[in-house]
Formats: C-alpha cells, structure tokens, sequence
C-alpha cells in the first residue's frame, strides 16, 4: 500500500491551501484516514481523520479553520486549510489504517512520505 500525498506549498498566512492524499495498491477498505503534521523538533500531531463512515476528529489548533473529507471510491482523503497561520507551517504526513481500533489506538499501519505547507506571516 502506498500513500501519495499532494498539494502542499507555501500560502500567505490567512490564505487556503488543499491537500489529497490517494491510497494505491492492496486498498481495500481502508478504514481510518487522515493528516498528522511535524515541526523539526517536535512530536507529530495530529491534523484531522476520518473514519469510513465520515466520523472525524480535529487537533485542537485547527478546529473550525480545517475540514476533512474523504472520498470512499478513489480511496482518497482530502484535507481543506483555510484561515492558515504561520504556526500551521510544518510538513503534513497522511496516515491510513485498515483496523477500526486505529481510530482508539491512534497507531496506523500506513503513513505517506509527507508534503512541506509553509504559511509566511
């Protein structure tokens, strides 16, 4: 299984930038999707994820500016920024599970090689 990710870059910070991230080879039903994110010297948080049937959850500093959604028949997720500030600059990491325990154990089985958002102030 393999994650591609896209459309990161750099935005002005109050700007909007969207991500996808395609899951590709023995991708039956994924169950659990979603965006962590790491600054260089820090843990990774976590962005958003989305269960199969469209439960999500949000990172505290990113609730009401973020939205996650997916699309079940392309195996994608996507990941809309809007309001971005300089301290969502951090390079984004798609995960993807098969086990709906991931959802509790917050442990993946999949994650993607990672795409650098930049928001300049």
């Amino acid at each position: 299984v393999q994650l591609q990710a896209s459309g990161g870059g750099a935005v002005q910070a109050g700007g909007s930038l969207a991500l996808s991230c395609v899951v590709s080879g023995d991708e039956d039903h994924i169950n659990v999707m979603g965006w962590y994110r790491q600054v260089p010297g820090k843990q990774r948080e976590l962005v958003a994820r989305i269960t199969w049937s469209g439960i999500t959850e949000y990172g505290d500093s990113v609730v009401g500016r973020f939205a996650i959604s997916r699309d079940n028949a392309k195996n994608t997720v996507y990941l809309q920024m809007n309001s971005l500030k300089p301290e969502d600059t951090a390079v984004y990491f798609c995960v993807a599970d098969r086990s709906g325990h991931s959802w509790y154990t917050y442990d993946y089985q999949y994650w993607g090689q990672g795409t650098q958002v930049t928001v300049s102030s």
